[in-house]
């Protein structure tokens, strides 16, 4: 969990509306705010990338460039573009458990160099395009991977480590290489989705993705996408960062999410996404989402 590196930074508020502590790094700078108080329309704006990360509470985001109004809880990342705004609403926010984000702010120079980095040592196929920065905000949930990172992230920020430095520049590469990867993979899968025929790997995930319960044969899969078992699994990760196993799990994942904010009972939603029980389904769930099937159908119910 974050919010016991920002127990540790914190001091008494100056002000009650976004009171911000902010640490400085290497191409980058981490701020942590904290909201005691309801608000409505409070403005953010920064000139680099701003990856922001829902700790307590509740913010309601809104764009009017990108006609986006969203709520935005914990366990979930907010990704503006430079240059961008957004208006904030705190609705839940209070003296006694305010509303607390932490926001990494990424030198456009920064980003650059790892697209470019991304580009020499693993190109994807001419067909997706290459490896580079969309401007345009994101609003996900992360991973169990990325919560642990971000967790680091506060950490070392905060400590007076001989290799801080270093150790800031390592992690901040690799929190926008996650942000990259978000974001070339949901290209690619409209791509897929747009052109399933156009060659060997859009043709497998068409196929995955039009029954999510059915198993996987991987032999069944390479054939599919005309190449040899090993080439197949190697280009596979090489353009969607895990195994097709993986890939097909992350989708039955977000579809249960989806089921369950529509109201399907958490069951039925476990068997007809290929989960062999409710347990192991329940666990898979919690580790991506950072909460249990129940408790993210009793937050969605609440909200």
């Amino acid at each position: 969990m974050i919010s016991p590196y920002i127990d540790n930074t914190r001091s008494s508020p100056k002000v009650l509306v976004e009171n911000k502590i902010t640490f400085a790094g290497p191409e980058s700078e981490l701020s942590i705010y904290d909201t005691y108080e309801q608000a409505e329309r409070v403005q953010l704006k920064s000139d680099q990338l701003l990856f922001c990360a829902m700790v307590t509470g509740k913010k309601v985001m809104h764009s009017d460039e990108a006609h986006f109004n969203s709520e935005f809880l914990p366990h979930e990342s907010f990704v503006m573009a430079p240059d961008s705004k957004v208006e904030i609403d705190f609705p839940t926010a209070q003296l006694i458990q305010p509303t607390t984000c932490l926001a990494i702010e990424i030198s456009t120079e920064r980003i650059k160099q790892v697209a470019d980095s991304l580009n020499e040592n693993c190109p994807i196929d001419q067909e997706f395009g290459h490896w580079h920065y969309n401007h345009q905000l994101v609003h996900t949930h992360h991973n169990s991977q990325t919560q642990g990172l971000l967790n680091r992230i506060v950490q070392i920020y905060g400590e007076n480590h001989q290799d801080r430095s270093a150790m800031i520049s390592l992690a901040v590469s690799e929190l926008t290489i996650r942000l990259l990867r978000h974001q070339t993979r949901d290209f690619m899968l409209s791509f897929c989705q747009q052109q399933p025929d156009n060659n060997g790997l859009t043709a497998v995930v068409s196929y995955i993705k039009q029954d999510l319960g059915k198993n996987l044969e991987l032999d069944l899969l390479a054939r599919m996408a005309c190449m040899g078992r090993t080439k197949f699994f190697n280009e596979f990760r090489t353009h969607f960062g895990c195994s097709p196993m993986a890939f097909q799990q992350q989708l039955r994942l977000k579809q249960a999410a989806q089921y369950i904010k529509q109201g399907k009972q958490i069951t039925q939603t476990c068997y007809e996404l290929g989960f062999n029980n409710a347990s192991h389904f329940s666990r898979c769930f919690k580790q991506f989402y950072g909460l249990t099937p129940r408790e993210f159908k009793l937050r969605n119910l609440i909200n």
